[in-house]
This record gives C-alpha cells, sequence and structure tokens, in this order.
C-alpha cells in the first residue's frame, strides 16, 4: 500500500527551461502559465500538493472507440489516477495528399474528455516517434520514404513536423488543465536516447510543443543508462526513465544527474509485446509487485505499460529488427498486462491493485460477454492471384520494380510481373533483396516462397519468354532503433542466373484500405488462374513446397449468425498464413508459427444476424473458422526486460 507524505501546501514553482546564448528564440520558448504539475526537493506537486502520477498505458488507437469508456474504468478500477497515451501520427495522415483526420477512431480529443469524464488525469505522449511496436513507430512512411534525416534537426523532417504539430498539438493544448481539461504533462520525443544525440532537434521539439500552447509539465523519457540519458534529457526538462527492471539503479542514476528531481517511470513493463514465430511473453505477478513497490517508494511516479495493450488491428503492428533479422510484431498486444487485450481483469490486475492500496470498489465484470463457441464453414470463392487482380489499382511500369514507398503504399502486398526470356534448361531464379517475403510464380506455376533466407529459386526455360509474377508482402516496418524508415518491396535487383531482369509492372494491393466493395470483388473473381503443378512446358517445385497449395490458396468466406452482438475470438485451424476481415474490417494477420492462434473480435464490429467473415490465405486454406470464448496466444514464457 502507498502511504502519501504529509501534505506542503507552501507555493511549488514550475520549473522550465533555462535558455542559453546559443539558442535562437525558437529553441528556448518557455511555457507562459504555470503547470498543475510541478517539482522541488525531489518531490512532484500537484497544484501546490503532494503527489504521484499512477498512471496506465492506453492506446486510443488499439482499442475500439466503443470500449474506450470501458477500458479507462478498468484502469480506474486498478488504482490509477492517470492514463496515459501516444498519439500514432500515421493513423491520422496515412497520406500526404490528405489532411489529418480527427474523427471516429481517430477522435483522440474525445478519448482524452472520456479519461476526464471518468476523474483521470491524462499523459499525452505526441512524439512524432513513438515507438510503441507501432508500424514505423508512427511516423508516416510517405515522409520516412524520402531523402530525410528522421528524428533530426533536418529542415526536411522538422518541417513535416511542424505541421502535424500545427493540426494536433493545438487540439491537446485546449484540453489542458489550466483550460479545464485532463492533459497535466506532454513528453518531448520518446526514448530519444536510444536512437540519437541532436539536441537542437530535441530543444525543437521542446519549443514546438510550447508555441502551439503547451503549458503543462515536460518531460523526457529515456532508459536508465548514461549513453541514454546522455542523448535524450534536456537542461531544465524533467527526465524520466523507462524500464523492466532494477528500479533502485534507476533511481540512484537518475538522482546522480538529476538531484532536484523526483523519480518517475514513464514506462514500467509489466509484460512484453510477442514476435512471430517466438513465445508469448508473460511476467509473474509477483516480480510486477516487488519492482512497482520499489518505483513507488519515497515519492516515486509511475506508468504501467501496458495497463491494457489492446490490438494491433489492421496492418499497424509493427517490428523489431535483430541482426539484420525481421522480426514482426503479432496481431495481438495483450502484452500480459493486468487488463487483458478483451478487458478480462485477471490476477496481475488483481496484485498491482492491492500494492497500490486501492480503496474503491471493482465497478467493472472481470469478465465481458463473449459469443458461445462454434464452428462454421469456411468456403474457398477465388484463388490468390485471380482474387488481387480483380480489384483495380494504378499500375506503375518501369525497368525496376516499384518500391512500397514509390508507390505510395504503407502496407499490404505488391504484385510485380515480367516478361524475361529464359533460355531452355535449368537456371536461377535470384530476388537479391527482399522485404519481407514473396510469392513467386512463373506461367502461373508457384515456384516458391523467397525472402532474405531464401533469396534464390529453380526455374526451367525453353528459350520463350515466361510471364514472371512476383507477389510481395510487407510484415510489418520497423518501429524502434537504426532500422525505422526501411523501405519495403523488392528492393534489389531480380536476376536469371547473372541478367538483370527488366521492364516491370508494379501494382499496389492496399488491403488496409480495402472496403466490402473491394472484397467483394475480390471474392467474385472465381477460381485460380494460378496453378501448383508443372505449366505448359514450365515445371514448378512440388505443390506443398512451403505450404503453398494454389487450390486452396486466395480468398474465402464465411457467415456467422449472431443473436446478440459480444465479444469473439476467432481460430482458423488448417490455415497456414493470411488476414482476416469482419463484415469489412480488417481485424489483423494471422499465422501458424504462432504464438498467437485466435483473434480478438470485440463486439462492436460485430452485428445481429448475419455476419460476413472473409478471409484472404497465401498459402494453404483450412476448412472452418472457430469462433472461441477464449483467447489462445500461445505457450508462455517467462520475459523481464532488461538494460544491460
Amino acid at each position: 500500500m502507498i502511504e502519501l507524505p504529509a501534505p506542503d501546501l507552501s507555493p511549488a514553482p514550475t520549473t522550465t527551461t533555462t535558455p542559453t546564448a546559443s539558442q535562437s528564440p525558437s529553441l528556448s520558448a518557455s511555457p507562459t502559465t504555470e503547470s498543475a504539475l510541478t517539482w522541488r526537493g525531489r518531490r512532484l506537486y500537484r497544484h501546490g500538493v503532494p503527489h504521484r502520477i499512477l498512471s496506465g498505458g492506453l492506446h486510443y488507437f488499439r482499442v475500439h472507440p466503443d470500449l474506450w469508456r470501458d477500458r479507462i474504468r478498468r484502469l480506474a478500477d486498478l488504482g490509477l489516477n492517470t492514463v496515459d497515451t501516444y498519439v500514432a501520427w500515421n493513423f491520422h495522415q496515412p497520406r500526404e495528399d490528405e489532411e489529418p483526420r480527427f474523427d471516429g477512431w481517430r477522435d483522440v480529443e474525445r478519448f482524452i474528455r472520456t479519461v476526464g469524464e471518468e476523474g483521470l488525469d491524462v499523459v499525452v505522449r505526441p512524439g512524432p516517434y513513438i515507438c510503441a511496436e507501432w508500424s514505423n513507430g508512427g511516423l508516416p512512411s510517405w515522409l520516412t520514404g524520402r531523402d530525410v534525416a528522421i528524428r533530426s534537426s533536418d529542415p526536411a523532417f522538422t518541417s513535416a513536423v511542424g505541421r502535424w504539430f500545427d493540426e494536433l498539438v493545438p487540439r491537446i493544448a485546449a484540453l489542458q488543465a489550466a483550460e479545464g481539461g485532463p492533459v497535466v504533462a506532454v513528453q518531448v520525443e520518446n526514448e530519444f536516447g536510444s536512437f540519437g544525440d541532436d539536441q537542437a532537434y530535441l530543444r525543437w521539439n521542446r519549443a514546438a510543443l510550447i508555441e502551439r500552447g503547451i503549458g503543462e509539465l515536460l518531460f523526457t523519457a529515456d532508459g536508465p543508462t548514461e549513453l541514454m540519458l546522455d542523448g535524450g534529457t534536456l537542461p531544465g526538462t524533467l527526465a524520466a526513465a523507462t524500464l523492466g527492471s532494477k528500479p533502485d539503479a534507476a533511481r540512484r542514476l537518475l538522482a546522480a544527474r538529476r538531484p532536484d528531481e523526483p523519480f518517475v517511470v514513464a514506462e514500467f513493463w509489466n509484460g512484453w509485446f510477442d514476435h512471430w514465430g517466438e513465445s508469448h511473453h508473460v511476467r509473474d505477478p509477483g516480480s510486477v509487485v516487488d519492482a512497482l513497490k520499489q518505483i513507488v517508494a519515497d515519492g516515486g511516479s509511475v506508468s504501467i505499460y501496458m495497463a491494457h495493450g489492446g490490438t494491433n488491428f489492421g496492418l499497424w503492428a509493427g517490428a523489431n529488427e535483430h541482426e539484420g533479422r525481421l522480426q514482426p510484431t503479432v496481431t495481438s498486444y495483450d502484452s500480459d498486462a493486468p487488463v487483458a487485450e478483451d478487458g478480462t481483469l485477471t490476477a496481475k490486475f488483481f496484485a498491482v491493485r492491492e500494492a497500490l492500496g486501492a480503496r474503491g470498489p471493482v465497478r467493472m465484470p472481470a469478465r465481458t460477454p463473449t459469443l458461445p463457441p462454434a464452428s462454421v464453414p469456411l468456403v474457398h470463392r477465388a484463388g490468390l492471384l485471380a482474387g488481387l487482380r480483380a480489384v483495380p489499382a494504378p499500375t506503375s511500369t518501369g525497368p525496376r520494380p516499384a518500391s512500397f514507398e514509390r508507390l505510395g503504399l504503407d502496407a499490404g502486398m505488391v504484385l510485380h510481373s515480367a516478361r524475361p526470356r529464359v533460355p531452355a534448361g535449368e537456371h536461377r531464379l535470384v530476388l537479391t533483396d527482399v522485404r519481407d517475403r514473396a510469392l513467386v510464380f512463373a506461367d502461373g506455376a508457384f515456384l516458391g516462397v523467397a525472402g532474405p533466407d531464401q533469396r534464390e529459386l529453380p526455374v526451367r526455360g525453353t528459350g520463350a519468354t515466361v510471364h514472371l509474377e512476383v507477389l510481395v508482402e510487407s510484415l510489418g516496418r520497423v518501429n524502434y532503433g537504426p532500422g525505422i524508415g526501411g523501405h519495403k518491396g523488392l528492393l534489389g535487383p531480380v536476376l536469371v542466373d547473372r541478367r538483370i531482369v527488366q521492364g516491370w509492372d508494379s501494382t499496389p494491393i492496399a488491403l488496409q484500405e480495402w472496403s466490402t466493395a473491394e472484397l467483394t470483388r475480390a471474392l467474385a473473381a472465381g477460381p485460380a488462374s494460378e496453378h501448383a503443378g508443372p505449366a505448359s512446358e514450365q515445371a514448378g517445385p512440388a505443390p506443398d513446397r512451403a505450404g503453398f497449395a494454389a487450390e486452396r490458396a486466395g480468398f474465402a468466406a464465411a457467415t456467422v449468425d449472431v443473436e446478440t452482438p459480444a465479444d469473439t475470438f476467432l481460430a482458423l485451424p488448417g490455415s497456414r498464413r493470411g488476414l482476416v476481415w469482419v463484415n469489412g474490417f480488417l481485424l489483423g494477420r494471422y499465422w501458424d508459427i504462432g504464438p498467437q492462434v485466435t483473434l480478438y473480435c470485440p463486439a462492436p464490429l460485430l452485428r445481429a444476424g448475419e455476419n460476413t467473415v472473409t478471409v484472404l490465405e497465401l498459402e494453404r486454406l483450412g476448412a472452418t473458422l472457430e469462433l472461441r470464448d477464449r483467447p489462445e496466444l500461445g505457450p508462455p514464457e517467462e520475459y523481464v526486460e532488461e538494460f544491460g
């Protein structure tokens, strides 16, 4: 249980950056009003009264808007007094030629107001880079696709961020505590010390917030190492830490560097996210509580990351890179949080609540209603390439394959087509740089899967031209480290032996933008035109290579009858890898390499009566769609993130 120190009602001055002679006026802007949160003597105050931030991460873009209030109330029941959210720029402005949107699911102002209505404060983290295991770390691919130094004082970057902040920041400023709203703190950039050391950029970011109306507490957040704090902190701006373990060591390091500042952990990783092909990461509640008690001791403040993770709906899941290998993040962002992906109150919820000394009743039910388990037929309707070709899209023609960025495509797939002449006999088809995975066809015959670990496929020629088709899929844009902003597609030459294949048609397949109309076209395309067996005078590998079977790849549909909409968890036994839409909404990716087995489908996506589930299976379709009443996120593995 937390014991607050006796109130000290003496004035607590706002701490702001002190300009230096080398700073221009635009880089030395300071808040003009006193913020709700201030500090002195290693203590945090709220309007002059000793205060702890007891916050939880909850991202509006990962939770259906109809469930925002439910999840906020669950965080309040956890014993928290604050909600922390990032703002994902690419979620609001996926295309440069369109104005940022702040309606519907993107109505961040409504989310913030809802938190305030539930009696909680709000911490906003506007980036523009957010990490968050979100595609491209929240940066739009139309920006990172240019020759621009991202997250730096490069004017090509700051001018674009400035235009975005012109739209976003005044909306946040209008909801600050000084204006009667719930926003009490705003973060300057995000874990910048893990990325770079451009102090001019950090000062620009801070000034950009202030000049657009932010007067509440500003802070930076970085890992608790000398290297990261050197790169990511600013004089006079509160330095917070992000960590999963060893909070006492972090406290000592920050106290040595910032002796007057309170100890604030802007992210306490009480769980962890998952990558495809790895284990489901969990953390024992006892381990979480032990670290949490150390953080909040002696006046410490904390934000539990995540308190409720939610879901990487659509194709918004990011990826990591490790030693050059892509590690795509799964659709679920459950993160072993105290409030599970579907809102369930977990054992960790009650352990954390007890540790925080919450005294009020738990108002929300431990579980939300679910549909009864069921199994429905999954009917194959159209072949893979036939279905994709049925949806019109502008085709780019050039001597080399067009990248996703050149095509203005953020996520999804690109279908590349060329007609090289292949001499008689066996030859090597080499795809020198695929980002991230490609299905390769020659005259309709499936040749195999190409990627970083499989760049070469056999191809047999007759001396005639071959209709070569390469379907390239992005598995998620890197969200952390120097690989942020990396391009997608066929980025290197395609070779027949040593000769480059030139003359390509490249067609973007913007699956994330497809509506019911596009899905209907794809489903109506009919049987496969591609096949897994030999084409006329063109033999490919065996039909089951990499699990591909043309007669069972492509588009399928299932009908689900619902009496009263409720949550459900979708599973596709026997299916290999693909995407699922529910009533035209792209739920996310599934993949039989795990760990995630079920996809969470929240009740607001369903309607009473008939519901249509559409599946794009890329390799081999199973026969059924299962509705389950509980999630299956894979075999658990205990994991605690540490900074070495």
